[in-house]
């Protein structure tokens, strides 16, 4: 039997929260038929098709935390951080069967592509680079583009970047720039949703309603215009026949008429994603909608909240954010969120499984988007997968996002907090029936997400660079 090519997939990060480098192990597995290593570090689970996949085996790294030394010396910390993760990953790319070529996530570039350069070098592998994005405009946004820390690595990242035998990017702008900056010939390969992110079923949606009946209705710390009148946990007439969007009789399902609408917003909690204007936004509606009903401030709020939980409708919906996510400024803001004065707005937080994601994004009437790239050269994965499911966006708007947002026809892009305000009352007046303006939109999403899937891009414009790469090194 013919033995078949091997490709190791490399990742200094939690591979769990790297769709992308997952999509391409799948790929190589199934589409290709290659053998797989994926060195990574651990955190979150991978989705359940890349665990169970028998051409697939994930090696996880210890992650390295230097808290301490970080607090005498910053820079001190970050170098022998860098030093301790080369080492590791060496130790691992020699410790996995040889591969026939290495496929690298940049960035981060230090100490990544030093250590599977010379991996490469001692083991006669291949050399592939899927630039995400620049890592030196990443550091830059923390310690300023001026910094010497930032402009070596921005010598480091181009240097092992040149020596690469393949190259993949995400967008054409950052084809471009790579061309132009870095002598670097790129094919771009566009993220594509893949097939599990499609339009949901109602009894999908229902059931996903279902498990997160307690993190949305009875949420810690929360009473607002979404957790008031939710029957006890306790009360024998209380189950899961309805949800707060949606009631099963029998075999019949149907949406509440009086429901919230749902917004779904994903984020990694870093300083590239300007959470506030989102809190601004929904600030703003909230007031907005206050003076379009000619409310003041002695309005019962609890007597509102049991009204609204009853079924009673106004012009406008109640507004429920979903942010899903992990990352270091999370906390920050969920003491943000506790503090706004909000009455037909609310928030909640949560990380959810590979499998739900989806679900979720395809139940949902709108998402937000709050990508805005430290080079201005990569596209937000979220927003595709957002089309995938048919659910449209809004978007904050930045240099190349429109190779991906047509304003108008699949979404919305905005520069400021009371653009965003203005959108939202706008695609949710007359919710959840006379609302033309989002369902226009909804059929722009899902025009775009069934125009194109992951398996099909992968083929056409990742595939032929791999196996080139493989070839001339046999």
């Amino acid at each position: 039997m013919e033995k078949k090519p091997r490709v190791a997939i490399v990742v200094l990060g939690d591979i769990g929260r790297s769709p992308r480098m997952q999509y391409h192990a799948l790929s190589l597995a199934s589409q290709a038929k290659f053998e797989v290593d994926i060195v990574a570090n651990g955190g979150s689970e991978s989705h359940m098709d890349v665990i169970k996949n028998q051409n697939i085996r994930i090696h996880e790294m210890a992650s390295v935390s230097l808290e301490g030394l970080s607090k005498i010396s910053k820079a001190l910390a970050v170098l022998t951080k860098a030093a301790i993760q080369f080492f590791i990953l060496v130790w691992f790319l020699f410790k996995i069967p040889r591969p026939d070529a290495f496929l690298v996530q940049n960035p981060p570039s230090v100490p990544t592509l030093a250590a599977v350069k010379l991996s490469c070098w001692l083991r006669r592998c291949g050399f592939v680079i899927d630039w995400h994005n620049f890592g030196y405009t990443l550091l830059g946004m923390s310690h300023g583009r001026n910094h010497i820390i930032v402009k070596l690595y921005k010598w480091f990242e181009k240097y092992f970047g040149k020596m690469a035998d393949g190259t993949l990017c995400v967008t054409k702008a950052m084809q471009h720039e790579l061309a132009q900056n870095c002598g670097v010939k790129a094919s771009v390969l566009y993220d594509q949703p893949p097939e599990f992110f499609h339009p949901v079923a109602l009894k999908e949606s229902h059931e996903l309603f279902c498990r997160l009946d307690r993190s949305i209705c009875d949420p810690i710390g929360f009473h607002d215009c979404v957790s008031t009148g939710k029957k006890s946990q306790n009360d024998a007439s209380s189950d899961l026949s309805h949800t707060v969007f949606s009631t099963q009789d029998g075999d019949n399902l149907s949406l509440k008429p009086s429901r919230p609408a749902l917004v779904v917003s994903s984020t990694s909690w870093t300083s590239d994603e300007d959470f506030s204007l989102l809190l601004e936004a929904a600030l703003l509606y909230d007031r907005r909608i206050a003076a379009a009903l000619n409310e003041d401030d002695s309005i019962d709020e609890e007597k509102l909240w049991i009204d609204l939980s009853n079924g009673k409708k106004y012009l406008y919906p109640r507004l429920l954010f979903i942010i899903t996510g992990k990352g270091p400024d999370r906390k920050k803001y969920e003491e943000k969120i506790r503090k706004l004065k909000l009455r037909r707005v609310t928030f909640r937080t949560m990380w959810l499984s590979a499998e739900d994601y989806p679900l979720l994004l395809g139940s949902a009437d709108l998402g937000v988007s709050l990508h805005t790239s430290s080079s201005g050269l990569d596209l937000p994965m979220k927003i595709v997968d957002m089309f995938g499911c048919g659910l449209p966006v809004c978007a904050v708007s930045f240099s190349c996002i429109g190779e991906l947002v047509k304003d108008g026809e699949n979404g919305l892009l905005f520069s400021s907090s009371s653009e965003l305000a203005d959108q939202l009352m706008m695609l949710f007046k007359g919710f959840p029936d006379k609302c033309d303006a989002l369902k226009a939109l909804q059929e722009g999403a899902l025009a775009r997400g069934s125009s194109s899937r992951w398996s099909a891009e992968w083929m056409t414009h990742a595939f032929p660079v791999i196996q080139e790469v493989i070839s001339k090194k046999h």
